[in-house]
């Protein structure tokens, strides 16, 4: 068997291009004692790949020039050789962009696709479902009848984040490029109100959504939105800072202008990695499966078929191209 399978061929100097991945084609290792072999059925693109492809200081380790780039997948297992894994079983790892996967188990999980569909697992019931609970119920912590306003509101994260502040009977406006996503967000996720940014009254759409001012802000975009969204926070206001997607490709940094209001109105700012609160899985997953098996959580994914499709859906994430969870279908 042959495993096909996508490598940074180099950095990105600014935005990624699509000469920056190489595809190869290397046979399939046969799992050894305590080993099993993976089928990779779904990959996940994540906005954090950028990060992780800069030679740079940071959260976790850099993307290897020649390696397999990162990324979270689910799939089958076709071969084992590991007690705790039997043929068929489906599973969740990080097995980055390619056709097979080879683990000794750690941090290898069994998933219930009779629960949800497998791709879920990489989304709403993944590691983008858990960040919202987590960055928004641990971080922010909103109060019934407060005003929560996300950014990327349409993403895979961002979403979820909009639809638990409800749940939490709090005000949920949403930050998105576009009428269309907006109107997804609004009509369709429950949201409260949404501001479309390419619209160009960011200031004052956001205004008119929160007329008693922002309680609680999940950030995934910074820059000028978040510039935007420090002019209207509350006191004792907090913000979860999830992301900066404006300023992954960026080559010159953006400086938050409004960095005052953090100090006028006493803010609490935290900047989260949702690995770092593990032990937060094992409550925000059950409650998540729940919220969508009832309905009162929704999403949507976007697929690109086969994985010579993944460097460019990847870069149309980035450009925000994508509605919902980014997902590349391999099976």
């Amino acid at each position: 068997m042959e495993n096909k399978r996508i490598v940074m061929a180099s950095r990105p100097a600014g935005w990624v291009t699509e000469s920056n991945f190489r595809i190869e084609t290397v046979p399939v290792s046969a799992p050894k004692d305590g080993e099993v072999l993976v089928k990779i059925h779904w990959l996940s693109l994540d906005p954090y790949m950028r990060g992780r492809m800069n030679d740079t200081k940071s959260y976790a380790a850099k993307q290897e020039i020649d390696a397999v780039m990162v990324g979270g997948t689910v799939g089958e297992v076709v071969e084992s050789k590991h007690p705790k894994f039997r043929v068929g079983d489906q599973v969740s790892g990080m097995f980055g962009w390619q056709q097979y996967g080879l683990s000794d188990g750690t941090g290898l999980n069994k998933i219930d696709a009779s629960r949800a569909p497998m791709s879920a697992f990489l989304g709403v019931l993944g590691m983008p479902g858990v960040t919202a609970w987590v960055g928004l119920l641990d971080i922010c912590q909103p109060k019934e009848g407060e005003t929560v306003v996300v950014s990327a509101a349409s993403g895979a994260v961002g979403s979820v984040v909009g639809q638990i502040a409800k749940l939490k009977g709090a005000r949920a406006v949403g930050i998105a490029g576009g009428k269309a996503k907006c109107d997804y967000v609004v009509n369709e996720l429950g949201f409260d109100a949404c501001i479309d940014y390419k619209a160009g009254r960011l200031n004052d759409d956001l205004r008119a959504a929160a007329p008693k001012g922002i309680d609680c802000c999940f950030e995934n975009v910074g820059g000028e939105i978040l510039d935007a969204v420090l002019k209207q926070m509350n006191a004792f206001s907090r913000i979860a800072v999830c992301g900066l997607i404006s300023q992954y490709n960026a080559t010159e940094a953006y400086g938050v202008k409004t960095f005052q209001s953090i100090l006028t109105n006493r803010i609490k700012v935290q900047g989260f990695i949702v690995s770092d609160r593990m032990e937060l899985w094992a409550k925000a997953l059950p409650e998540l499966i729940g919220w969508v098996a009832s309905g009162k959580i929704k999403y949507r994914e976007t697929v690109a078929n086969g994985l010579e499709s993944a460097p460019k859906a990847f870069i149309g994430l980035l450009k925000g191209e994508n509605f919902g969870k980014q997902l590349v279908k391999l099976v």
